[in-house]
């Protein structure tokens, strides 16, 4: 995707006039009735190259990621299960960042992608220290997480790591603890059948063998991430965006996670036609109409 010519970006189609998309709002600052009045932006309709780099750490596998350089605070998005850096939403939040003149990282997870590493030896857990790497290592500065499905479970613990660092959270179908509660839902003699086996088929649409395989090994390790057993240790900004077509991870799942935080700057936004990748026209201005908002937040507050 990247390089000399001209792509018609979709983050490029962006005017900035009022919110028009359906919310239900959690906190003072509701979207919904939020109108934006400042001088519209032009974004690129062109895509510059990104050269793509490698993080080196000792005793874990290299991490690929491309950077744009620019203005605080920087955003990072965090592909979902089984996705990469070069996704339709990965690279409009580029191009947007670029025409803002904001900082910017995406990335692959160990196994995944460009990264080192053997993706059935990866857990939630090996994939929460590659975004903490990334903050850690790569990013400068306060950062805006765009964390889509898993990415969004993994954020909100690089928010409860790095406070202080993290300085907004933007969930897109927000899959916390979604694997284990899928697999907590199933009977008890299936479960049992998954232990025997040491694997779980998962149907979906979004693989080409029209499945997914989970190891019952991946599944046990991701139950020590769970969040909503209890209050999530968030204060910063959230915003959840959802759609209500999502035959992946429900939307109440979003409502569940606003409920938890304990910031009180939460709104969770439902797109009724929104299907789990929200990766439509719509949804990507959606994606960037609130990126830009937060940025607006946080520049305004210092």
């Amino acid at each position: 995707m990247a390089g000399g010519g001209c792509l018609a970006s979709a983050a490029g189609l962006v005017r900035r006039k009022s919110w028009d998309f359906g919310a239900a709002s959690f906190g003072p600052a509701a979207l919904l009735s939020r109108r934006l009045e400042r001088t519209p932006r032009r974004l690129p309709v062109c895509r510059w190259r990104t050269n793509l780099s490698f993080l080196s750490r000792p005793d874990l596998p290299n991490l690929a990621y491309k950077k744009l350089k620019g203005k605080s605070p920087g955003v990072i998005f965090i592909p979902g299960y089984l996705s990469n850096m070069n996704g339709t939403k990965a690279m409009a939040i580029e191009d947007f960042c670029k025409s803002l003149g904001h900082a910017y990282i995406r990335f692959d997870y160990a196994g995944c992608g460009s990264s080192g590493g053997n993706f059935e030896e990866c857990t939630v857990g090996k994939w929460r220290k590659d975004v903490l790497s990334i903050i850690d290592d790569i990013a400068e500065g306060p950062q805006i997480l765009v964390g889509s499905s898993l990415g969004a479970w993994l954020m909100l613990h690089a928010a409860i790591a790095r406070p202080e660092k993290v300085a907004a959270l933007i969930g897109i179908a927000t899959a916390a603890d979604s694997i284990v509660t899928r697999f907590n839902q199933l009977p008890v003699e299936v479960k049992k059948d998954i232990e025997v086996k040491g694997s779980w088929k998962v149907p979906t649409k979004y693989s080409d063998d029209g499945f997914y395989i989970f190891q019952y090994s991946f599944i046990k390790e991701a139950k020590l991430h769970c969040l909503l057993h209890g209050p999530i240790p968030v204060t910063c900004p959230v915003r959840l965006l959802h759609g209500m077509k999502d035959e992946v991870i429900p939307w109440q799942t979003s409502m569940q996670v606003a409920d938890h935080v304990i910031s009180t700057d939460v709104d969770v936004i439902l797109r009724k036609d929104g299907d789990h990748r929200m990766k439509e026209k719509e949804d990507i201005k959606l994606l960037v109409y609130t990126i830009d908002d937060l940025i607006d937040k946080l520049t305004t507050s210092n």
